[in-house]
């Protein structure tokens, strides 16, 4: 009975919040006058990507009693993999673009030269979908716990998963669009992702006392994908020469992401 709730909790709070966040962008982007331009949504998905790693997951992982060397340690090396990731990414990305083409050195020059410009923003996403898959197992873990100490609590738990992860995911579906180009494709991928919030409550049934131990670094690990995805993937498509209305509305945008994250994430903690 404990089990086949928490894997109903988990899977209705780990994709549950992926298509929350997927009607709330519908409803936004076809909104009067376009809703959120593109330029804005990259702006919002930057500001919770950040919000979510440095007020809501990095706080809770040195809450711990991990030591903080090891912490700083895992984010380091998660913000090196994630940079290596992206490199494989975009080494296979190139090479199945470039192939056959060697004969023809100036369509060739043609063709990476649009390449470097028209799809520069399919980097990050697989980045930002191991570090969301690794985040959901977590919080399927934090949900396992909750369950195993009160049915009530547990459903709290789910709710408030639920509810903080909506800004989150609002952040990895305009990522995952970017990179794919196609809004069913993310929409498929970070559920997904969410998903394996399941995986994790299942784990943390039986494996809880083990597991709990490790969490502050999953929370790390997540953390450096979401801080190597807004600077390394979402911050330069924002570094453009813009008139000063604009240039506000960007910012605007941004903090509006980093304001909706963390105060979902204290109403969620509060409870």
């Amino acid at each position: 009975m404990t089990l086949a709730a928490i894997i109903l909790a988990t899977l209705a709070a780990g994709i549950g919040s992926v298509w929350v966040a997927a009607l709330l962008m519908r409803v936004g982007v076809s909104g009067k006058n376009g809703g959120m331009m593109p330029q804005r949504l990259l702006s919002l998905a930057a500001g919770a990507l950040l919000a979510t790693a440095f007020m809501h997951l990095l706080p809770e992982a040195f809450e711990s009693e991990a030591g903080a060397h090891d912490l700083f340690l895992t984010l380091l090396i998660g913000v090196v993999f994630f940079f290596l990731l992206d490199k494989a990414e975009l080494w296979h990305h190139g090479h199945e673009h470039g192939h056959g083409h060697d004969n023809h050195p100036d369509h060739h020059h043609a063709h990476a030269h649009g390449h470097d410009h028209g799809h520069g923003k399919s980097t990050g996403g697989w980045a930002v979908l191991t570090g969301d898959s690794v985040h959901c197992f977590g919080d399927g873990v934090l949900i396992a716990s909750a369950f195993l100490a009160d049915m009530r609590l547990g459903l709290i738990a789910a709710a408030s998963v639920l509810a903080h992860e909506v800004p989150h995911h609002i952040g990895d579906l305009v990522v995952l669009r970017n990179a794919s180009g196609n809004r069913r494709v993310a929409l498929i991928k970070v559920s997904l992702a969410g998903a394996v919030t399941a995986l994790g409550g299942m784990a943390g049934y039986f494996l809880v006392g083990q597991l709990h131990d490790w969490l502050p670094y999953f929370l790390v690990l997540a953390s450096s994908s979401f801080v190597y995805v807004a600077l390394a993937d979402l911050i330069p498509q924002l570094q453009k020469r813009l008139t000063a209305r604009e240039t506000i509305a960007q910012i605007a945008w941004l903090v509006a992401g980093m304001v909706l994250v963390t105060v979902v994430s204290g109403l969620a903690h509060s409870h």
